[in-house]
């Protein structure tokens, strides 16, 4: 029950400061820090909360001391905010790219992006669910057979 308890905290501290720490940096929730120069949109928010919500998810499904879908998330959580940060202001892609190639050809494949990492966190989620129900299963069939 507590270990339970103690991860459903970790993840909802996780989801809300990924909210929170994307949303400032990029703009979205409005600071004196940061201005963002490319008008925010539902999209934008969208990607934010999904993000932030997979981010969570992921925590809470996460065992203490697993990392072999770490690299997976890393992904997801990248595409996910250039899906919903603001192209012109990200330091990276301005050395990169140009100003008017980023908002000509980068701004508007971000919704693209954006749905490229719901699916692939979806995916991950989905499949470490079905891993862990998996392990469920057999642990529940090894403790049947020891009694």
């Amino acid at each position: 029950m507590q270990d339970s308890r103690t991860r459903l905290v970790k993840a909802v501290s996780a989801s809300v400061g990924s909210f929170a720490l994307f949303g400032v940096v990029t703009g979205l929730i409005p600071n004196p820090l940061y201005v963002r120069m490319v008008p925010r949109t539902e999209l934008d928010y969208l990607f934010l909360l999904l993000t932030a919500g997979f981010l969570g998810l992921y925590t809470f499904q996460r065992a203490p001391g697993e990392s072999d879908d770490d690299t997976a998330v890393g992904t997801s959580a990248v595409i996910g905010f250039l899906a919903f940060g603001c192209p012109v202001c990200n330091a990276f892609l301005l050395a990169l790219f140009s100003n008017s190639a980023l908002m000509t050809y980068f701004d508007p494949l971000r919704p693209l992006l954006g749905a490229v990492s719901v699916v692939l966190f979806g995916g991950l989620l989905y499949v470490r669910s079905r891993r862990t129900c998996e392990q469920c299963v057999d642990s529940e069939a090894m403790g049947s057979t020891l009694d």
